[in-house]
């Protein structure tokens, strides 16, 4: 029991929040370009150019640097994509016929 007790008297000694932010490794985890706009809208048509295939077999193409999946894309394929979701670091597309 005083050994969780002495375990508790450590964390009063720490600056409010610095246990957690050396846990996360920073202070907030979130890097500044998460809240940049994206080059991408959901419902965009566009056409890329397979740079790569991911390890679930989707292809990764960039658009001013932003990744972007495409579903059954192969590598070195330039293809039309309609945008289906977008997220704060990648979005996802389908090949338009």
């Amino acid at each position: 029991m005083s050994e969780e007790f002495e375990g508790n008297e450590e964390r009063r000694d720490m600056p409010r929040g610095e246990g957690r932010d050396r846990q996360r490794g920073g202070r907030s985890g979130m890097k500044p370009n998460y809240f940049l706009p994206k080059p991408v809208k959901v419902g965009d048509e566009i056409e890329l150019t397979i740079e790569a295939t991911a390890s679930k077999g989707d292809g990764i193409a960039k658009k001013d640097g932003y990744v972007v999946f495409v579903k059954d894309a192969k590598q070195g394929q330039t293809v039309k994509v309609k945008i289906s979701e977008v997220r704060a670091r990648f979005a996802i597309g389908e090949i338009i016929a």
